[in-house]
C-alpha cells in the first residue's frame, strides 16, 4: 500500500470517530488524562454537593458522568462498586449521584489525580480500593510532573489500594464477574482495564480518548506503542453488543474503538519510523503527521504538537522496542 493508499485509508476508516469527536467535552477543563499539580482539589464541600448526571448502562451497571471524568457504578447485593472516583473536589457529587448507597468495592484504572482524587472520601467510608501494583506505587509517593515543574504529594494511607495485582485479577460482586486486566505502558506504566463480562460492559479509563487528544504519559512510562498494543487487546475482548466506556466522553462502540486502535497504530509506524531517522516532534508536525487521520487534534491541550512531543519522548523512552537504530 502506498502513503497516499495509506492516508486515504486513515481517512475513511477512521470516519466513525468523527462524530464521537464532536462530542462536547464533559467535565472542568483540566488537560484530560495528564496528571494534575495537587490531590485535594477543593471549593465543593459535601454539604454543598449535587449529584451529577447519571446514565443507566444495564440493569446493574450505570456511569456517572461530569466527575470530571466517568466513573463506573455497579451496584451489587454486595453494595457498590465504582471503577474511578473522579477529582478530590467533585468525589462529594459523585457520592451525592449514589442515593445513599455503600461504596463498598473501589477499583482505580490508574494513578492520575482526576481518577483517583476521590479515593479518601470513600476509603475513609470504608471502601476497599483495588489497583494495578504501579499505580499503588505512584499514589504512595510524593512524583514530579515535569509539564508543570511541580510535585504532588502521596495520597493519604487511607486513600491507597490495598488490593493489587500485577497481570490480571478476577472479583466478583454479588451476580456480577468482573475481570481486571493489565494494559502495559498504554498511558502510565499501571494502567488497565475492568470487564464487567456479565454485564458486557468495559471500562477503559485513559487508554482510549474519543474526544480529547490522547495523552501520553512519558514520565510514567506511557507510549504510542504500548497504547496501540492495549487498544488491540481491547478490540479483542470486545464483542459487537459491548459497551465501552473510556474515562472522558461517550460510551462506545467496538467499532469506534476499532477506529481509534487503527488511528493508533497507524501513528505508531508514522512517528518511530521518523524517530528512527533522527526527527523531532517538531519535524514530525511539520511532516504534516497530524493532518494524515482523520481525527483532529488540539481539542484538549489547544496544541497538537503537545501529542508529537509526548510521541517522541516515549519514543525515545522506548527505541529498542521499535527496532530502532538512533545514532
Amino acid at each position: 500500500m502506498t502513503k497516499t493508499d495509506r492516508r486515504s485509508f486513515l481517512r475513511v476508516s477512521l470516519s466513525g470517530l468523527a462524530g464521537v469527536a464532536a462530542v462536547p467535552l464533559l467535565g472542568s477543563g483540566l488537560e484530560g488524562c495528564a496528571p494534575v499539580g495537587t490531590r485535594q482539589g477543593g471549593g465543593r464541600t459535601a454539604a454543598r454537593a449535587a449529584a451529577l448526571p447519571v446514565e443507566k448502562l444495564t440493569d446493574r451497571v450505570s456511569v456517572i458522568t461530569g466527575a470530571p471524568g466517568n466513573v463506573v457504578v455497579l451496584t451489587s447485593s454486595d453494595g457498590v462498586l465504582l471503577v474511578d472516583s473522579g477529582s478530590a473536589e467533585l468525589a462529594p457529587s459523585v457520592r451525592a449521584s449514589l442515593a445513599g448507597a455503600k461504596v463498598t468495592t473501589l477499583i482505580d484504572t490508574h494513578y492520575h489525580a482526576e481518577q483517583t482524587g476521590g479515593n479518601a472520601l470513600f476509603g475513609a467510608a470504608g471502601a476497599t480500593i483495588h489497583a494495578h501494583e504501579i499505580t499503588r506505587e505512584w499514589l504512595a509517593t510524593d512524583y514530579y510532573v515535569p509539564a508543570k515543574d511541580a510535585w504532588v504529594k502521596a495520597l493519604p494511607k487511607i486513600a491507597q489500594p490495598t488490593v493489587t495485582f500485577r497481570q490480571n485479577a478476577d472479583i466478583k460482586a454479588g451476580a456480577e464477574n468482573i475481570e481486571c486486566g493489565y494494559l502495559l505502558e498504554a498511558h502510565t506504566r499501571g494502567d488497565i482495564y475492568v470487564f464487567f463480562r456479565d454485564s458486557n460492559v468495559l471500562a477503559v479509563g485513559c487508554v482510549s480518548s474519543p474526544v480529547r487528544d490522547p495523552a501520553l504519559d512519558w514520565y510514567a512510562g506511557g507510549w504510542i506503542g504500548g497504547r496501540a498494543d492495549a487498544l488491540d487487546e481491547l478490540v479483542k475482548l470486545a464483542n459487537d453488543q459491548t459497551k465501552i466506556v473510556p474515562a472522558y466522553g461517550p460510551v462506545l462502540t467496538r467499532a469506534q474503538l476499532s477506529s481509534e486502535r487503527d488511528m493508533m497504530k497507524y501513528l505508531y509506524d508514522r512517528t518511530t519510523t521518523l524517530t528512527d531517522h533522527g526527527r523531532s516532534a517538531k519535524d514530525m508536525l511539520d511532516e504534516g503527521v497530524m493532518k494524515e487521520v482523520a481525527q483532529k487534534f488540539g481539542r484538549t491541550f489547544q496544541d497538537p504538537s503537545k501529542f508529537l512531543y509526548d510521541v517522541s519522548k516515549g519514543n525515545w523512552a522506548h527505541y529498542t522496542n521499535f527496532g530502532g537504530n538512533i545514532v
